[in-house]
């Protein structure tokens, strides 16, 4: 056998023929320089957000692969079909009798050429593809990768090794084909349908069978062996695949070989084998996932949108009871579009408190469009949600009105004040009142992960929601996967540092107010027009005019209706939101407050801001609370000295909690952060550094900053946090320290 194997390689080696053949190869490279050209140049001409929605190039052999395969597969079916074309299969068959035998002894010569040649080819393959995109290849994109995948990047080097042993694996199945038609123009026909038609054809039916067809071809098989995409297989039943071509061509071929007539039918055979042995790995491809115990359901709510399914998970209203009373909580989920590439479940933990994370998620949906390759994406209606109904809306979304207390005396009344609207919501259920921590919303999410039937969460947790994501991380360091912290509120910080951004954003509407004619302060020192008018107000509050004559605004009621606006001013390049801003400053100066009145209305439905019981409940049982008037004193006087514009403003939730008529049940505390994986911050201007306030607490951890206005960027689709929040869930690969999003990316 060895002589005979010794032979076959020497005919190989010496087949011109075979030269010319590999020649070829270069026009996979250049099919992949050429076709990674034109995407770079595409690319130039988009804007930045269109780039962030582009559609990522791979490792760039995607391009070319499909010539190498057919370059590979004809080397294959030369190796005997040449043999029949020039009558020197008798001659072999003289000396090697034993068919069978001499189509084996040609494999190992076939298939270290092709395994040097493939390697060698995938690699220069993808090196062209690079060096054509530039510069350009670091783009991230929205779907978490990049434009151009390095070989860095996790999963490409396995890609493109994998892609060159797989044409080895294609030059088998030219082998086969060859030993089976007996004819090279025969062997290109089956080979051109098989490598090139095919694929065509799967990519033009429908959806629903779209991806699994596509799956089952070739040129798709390597990036499924490498998990990296490519399809619906997992990558053991991709590997299995592709050795099931193999084996049904070789099988054909040696078939064949020994029965001369009947070629057409024992290639029909061949074929049928493939197809069979196809569908073993095919079946194991579709074993389910994690077993849940979630009765998914077409969600109720017909506002969610059509893909969204709804189940119920039951918990305790009270932890340490758990057998106790019992509460229902709903949970959305978003399945995964990948099918088998899902990787697992990302929980979208919602901001509030009060919000419902069901609608949040349905609302957001198309933000977690790309991350649905590889994720389920669940939310739950939280036991905080002010309209879950257990408590009166009306109670929960009213509080009193809040002054800055200039004396103990005052500090005593807002007490009264607030223990009386508590105690009023309070009354309705007691016990559910007094669960409304966010240590108790962790637990909940660990039930829902118990359901799910998952070992392990990634999360997003937006704005409030970074709350309960640290208690889950303290509870339940073990279960986290990733966590990504969204313009989330850090219960670490000094209140009155953490409000600096806001001043800054401040100063950002007085420059903006001094280059636009279209703010109604402009030719005037935006910032000594406030500063006086709140000071005026502080003596003699404004007051406003029409519906509400008794209504008059202090200067820290000014302060509290405008902070919204300043912080998120609207769309640009109209800013409509500090442009109502500034005309409402004018009016106020003028002596009528209708102007800040009006805004909040809209929002709140009174007159002025009111301290939201339902955010109370939370915050009061979370620690957000001043110890004693002398504490508070201390806070104000530090919030005057670094906060000159907005002093006071950073106080708005403790001031809530004065008087509150149950005590703290979940003070913070620190992370377990040797427990933990590196985490991700993201934020804009105002909140980015309450985000890394949090993960630098974790080691290895980064902060991403988007340089511009708004709050929850996941959610509202900043392409640019969405690709490095996607890359970093999927990849587990963290942005270098110091990436920032750039403002013109909404």
């Amino acid at each position: 056998m060895i002589d005979v194997i010794a032979s076959e390689w020497m005919k190989l080696r010496t087949l011109r023929s075979n030269v010319y053949v590999l020649a070829c190869s270069v026009a996979a490279v250049i099919a992949c320089a050429g076709i990674a050209f034109m995407i770079g140049r595409g690319f130039d001409g988009q804007t930045l957000d269109e780039k962030m929605a582009f559609p990522g190039n791979g490792d760039g052999l995607g391009n070319g692969i499909a010539v190498a395969y057919f370059v590979f597969a004809v080397l294959g079916a030369l190796a005997i079909t040449s043999e029949h074309s020039t009558g020197m299969i008798q001659t072999s068959l003289v000396a090697v009798p034993r068919r069978r035998v001499l189509l084996l002894a040609k494999i190992p010569g076939l298939a270290a050429v092709a395994l040097v040649a493939g390697q060698v080819l995938a690699f220069v393959m993808h090196a062209a593809s690079m060096t054509a995109l530039g510069d350009r290849a670091g783009q991230l994109l929205r779907e978490g990768v990049t434009l151009g995948t390095p070989l860095s990047e996790p999963g490409v080097l396995t890609s493109v090794v994998v892609a060159g042993l797989s044409m080895a694996a294609v030059a088998l199945i030219g082998l086969g084909v060859g030993a089976a038609v007996r004819s090279t123009p025969g062997a290109l026909v089956v080979l051109t349908v098989l490598i090139v038609v095919l694929p065509v054809v799967a990519k033009t039916l429908p959806m629903p069978l779209r991806a699994p067809a596509g799956s089952f071809m070739i040129e798709n098989l390597p990036l499924q062996i490498a998990g990296v995409g490519g399809g619906i297989l997992p990558p053991a039943a991709a590997a299995g695949l592709l050795v099931a071509y193999v084996l049904a061509a070789l099988t054909a071929g040696a078939t064949m070989i020994t029965m001369a007539g009947r070629r057409i039918k024992v290639l029909a055979i061949g074929a049928a084998a493939a197809v069979l042995v196809s569908a073993v790995p095919a079946a194991a491809a579709s074993t389910p996932g994690p077993s849940s115990r979630l009765a998914w359901a077409v969600c109720a709510d017909k506002t969610l949108v059509k893909e969204m399914r709804c189940a119920s998970v039951e918990v305790p209203v009270n932890w340490a009871q758990p057998s106790g009373r019992k509460i229902d909580l709903t949970v959305g989920l978003l399945p995964a579009t990948g099918a088998q590439r899902r990787m697992g479940t990302v929980f979208a933990i919602p901001g509030g408190p009060g919000g419902s994370g069901v609608e949040d998620l349905s609302k957001n949906a198309g933000s977690f469009a790309e991350l649905r390759d590889r994720f389920d994406v669940v939310s739950v209606e939280p036991r905080n949600t002010v309209d879950k109904g257990v408590l009166s809306f009306d109670c929960l979304f009213s509080g009193p009105w809040i002054a800055l207390p200039d004396t103990r005396a005052e500090y005593a009344e807002l007490g009264r004040r607030n223990r009386a609207a508590a105690e009023r919501c309070r009354s309705a259920d007691p016990e559910f009142f007094d669960h409304m921590d966010s240590a108790s919303v962790a637990r909940d999410m660990e039930a829902i992960r118990v359901a799910l039937g998952e070992e392990k969460l990634s999360f997003i947790a937006n704005s409030y929601g970074g709350r309960p994501g640290i208690e889950y991380s303290r509870l339940f360091p073990g279960r986290v996967r990733a966590m990504v912290f969204d313009g989330s509120v850090s219960p670490y910080e000094d209140r009155a540092q953490s409000w600096l951004p806001q001043e800054k954003s401040f100063a950002r509407f007085a420059a903006w107010c001094a280059a636009s004619t279209t703010c109604a302060l402009h030719g005037q020192d935006v910032g000594e027009v406030w500063r006086a008018l709140v000071a005026r107000a502080d003596r003699v509050p404004v007051p406003v005019r029409g519906e509400w004559p008794a209504v008059a605004y202090s200067g820290f009621d000014i302060k509290e209706a405008a902070a919204p606006s300043i912080i998120s001013p609207g769309e640009e390049p109209e800013l409509s939101r500090w442009t109502e801003l500034a005309e409402a400053i004018k009016r106020a100066v003028d002596g009528d407050a209708s102007g800040f009145a009006d805004y909040v209305r809209q929002a709140r439905k009174s007159p002025k801001v009111p301290s939201s019981t339902g955010m109370n409940m939370v915050h009061c049982l979370d620690g957000i609370v001043f110890r004693d008037y002398e504490e508070y004193r201390k806070r104000r006087r530090e919030g005057e000295r670094l906060l000159p514009n907005l002093a006071g403003t950073e106080l708005w939730h403790p001031l809530g909690c004065v008087g509150w008529p149950t005590p703290v049940t979940n003070p913070p505390g620190p992370l377990p952060a040797e427990e933990l994986p590196p985490y991700l911050g993201v934020g804009s201007w105002t909140d980015y550094g309450r985000s890394a306030n949090i993960v630098r607490r974790v080691p290895g951890s980064a902060a991403v900053q988007y340089l511009g206005h708004g709050h929850g960027l996941y959610n509202a689709g900043n392409s640019c946090i969405i690709g490095h929040v996607n890359r970093y869930l999927i990849s587990l690969r963290l942005p270098a320290q110091g990436t920032v999003c750039p403002k013109t990316v909404t």
